[in-house]
This record gives C-alpha cells, structure tokens and sequence, in this order.
C-alpha cells in the first residue's frame, strides 16, 4: 500500500491567509524555517495506478497538479482516482469536490449516513454536484467488524470507526452529536497485512479505538495544535483545541502521552493546524516530537507499507 500526503494543514492551510501569528507571518517573510502546507488529505494505491483519495480539501486543485499520478492522461478526460472518501463534512474537508465537478460519469462518494445528510441539507454540496456530474453515493457503516473495499481499489480492506467529535457548524445537529460525524479508518493491505490507521480529527483515544491504533503498523493521526490553549495564547481565538475536537499534542492524557505504548513502527501527526510551533523545523516542539520518533506531515510525503 503506498500513502501519498497531499495535504498536511488544518482548515486554512499554512500560512492562513488572514493570519499574521508568528509561524504564519515567519514563513511569508523567510524568518522561520518552515514550509508551507495545503489542507489535509491522503490519497492510497494498491497498484500505483488506481487511488483512492480521502477528504477533498480546498487546495485540490494544486494538490493535483503537484502529483501527476492522479492526472494518468490515457483519454481526453481521465483521472487516477476511483473514489472518494470523506471522514467528515468539514468545509476544509468537502468543498473541493466543487473543483471535481466537470466529469461526465458521477462522483464515487464514501461517508456515513450523517456526513451525507449534512452535505445534502446544512451545506448541500452534493445538490448542487447534481447540477454537473452528480454523486454515486455509497453509505459506510460504522457498525463493530464492518469492512468494505473499493472498487479498483480491490487489495484495501477498510474499516470505518466512530470518532466522538463535533459536526460542522452548518450541521443540523451541531450540539447533538451523532455516530457517523467524524470517522477514523483502517486500511489494511490483504497482500501484505500491514495496516494504517488514519484519523486527521481525534477528540480523544476512546477505548474502542485502542485495538485498531495497537494494530497499526503506521498511525497518522489528529497533529492540531500542540497545546489545549495555543489559539487563546495568541490571542486569535477563545476556542481551546478541545472545544474543537482535537487533543492537543503535549501535557497530561495528549496526543505524545497517547501515542508512546503504541507499538506501530511509524507514528505521523497531520491536520497540523497554522499556529502550532511544530511547523518549525528547528523549534524545541519538534525536537521533542523528534525523540518520541513522531513526525510531522509534510504536502508531499509518500512512503509504502
């Protein structure tokens, strides 16, 4: 199974467009070692000619034109991808299916019944697709033990998991949370049997969540915001990472401390929102990352399990 990161930054990207904070300003300016990034989706192979992509994030259109692997060219419209698989209804998450819109056959779309209801009512990208190339929808399950694979994409089993976390703002039901609003997926290949686990959002290590991150050979995991309070310390938000349904990476019962029995081989944060200090390079953050043998996402990470 190859893993493709094609973007690596929470909801804005890096730098954010309005956002002068000091990682956001320092990497304009070519103060602070650090490298810019697009908002966060994977894509995966079997086969290194069909993908399955999960999230469509704003950026997509670059993410595209920077991995010429998707664009195969083998007619006068084609792409590599055969479908697309959405943990979640977020804006950063959803709103490139827009720029997939000029296809001629329908969009192979994977998502819970919840995320389909919000794409259909709070933010009705699917209605308005049905104006151009229309959506395939095809319902996950998050029921215990179900699996499923793609069509193409026929060496993956997936498993879908629930995740406690918070629907999009737009969401019908943004204070009453449901199962299906936020999902982790394993990906397991059946050649090989190794298997990652991927959650870009993780509110906390529930315990249903433990088999699937201690069979992992590689997690690639929420990589928000370093401390609960970042947002509020720079001034730019009274939102703790909390409250936003993310652990935040240090302290007591965070991401490191979670992370660190865990026996897979390969550990990589992503979803790595603009003011979190592990952007740079050289800072104490990622040294300490470094020791724990954590990595940081980068647009452009490839590796193979």
């Amino acid at each position: 199974m190859r893993v493709r990161v094609l973007g690596s930054a929470a909801g804005g990207g890096f730098p954010q467009w309005n956002c002068n904070c000091p990682n956001c300003d320092g990497v304009r300016k070519g103060t602070i070692k650090a490298t810019p990034r697009t908002q966060s989706s994977i894509a995966i192979s079997s086969d290194n000619i069909n993908w399955l992509l999960f999230n469509a994030s704003p950026d997509i259109l670059a993410q595209f034109q920077r991995f010429p692997e998707l664009q195969p060219g083998r007619a006068i419209r084609d792409t590599a991808v055969k479908a697309i698989v959405l943990m979640d209804a977020q804006i950063d998450h959803t709103t490139g299916l827009f720029m997939l819109r000029e296809g001629k056959t329908p969009l192979n779309i994977y998502c819970t019944d919840m995320v389909h209801e919000d794409l259909t009512q709070g933010n009705p990208v699917f209605r308005v697709l049905e104006h151009f190339c229309g959506v395939a929808w095809h319902q996950i399950p998050t029921t215990a033990g179900h699996t499923f694979t793609v069509d193409g994409i026929d060496d993956i089993r997936i498993t879908a998991v629930p995740l406690s976390s918070k629907a999009p703002p737009f969401s019908p039901h943004r204070h009453d949370p449901h199962e299906g609003d936020n999902i982790g997926i394993q990906l397991e290949d059946m050649r090989s049997g190794k298997k990652l686990f991927y959650a870009p959002g993780l509110a906390s290590i529930e315990p249903h969540l433990l088999p699937f991150m201690q069979q992992a050979d590689c997690l690639m995991v929420d990589g928000t915001c370093w401390t609960n309070d970042e947002m509020q310390a720079l001034g730019i938000s009274n939102k703790l990472s909390m409250d936003m349904g993310h652990m935040p990476q240090s302290g007591a019962g965070g991401m490191i401390e979670a992370l660190r029995p865990l026996p897979a081989s390969r550990k990589i944060l992503i979803h790595i929102n603009n003011t979190n200090p592990i952007l740079r390079e050289d800072s104490g953050e990622r040294q300490i990352l470094q020791l724990e043998n954590i990595d940081v996402a980068f647009d452009g990470m490839d590796f193979s399990l």
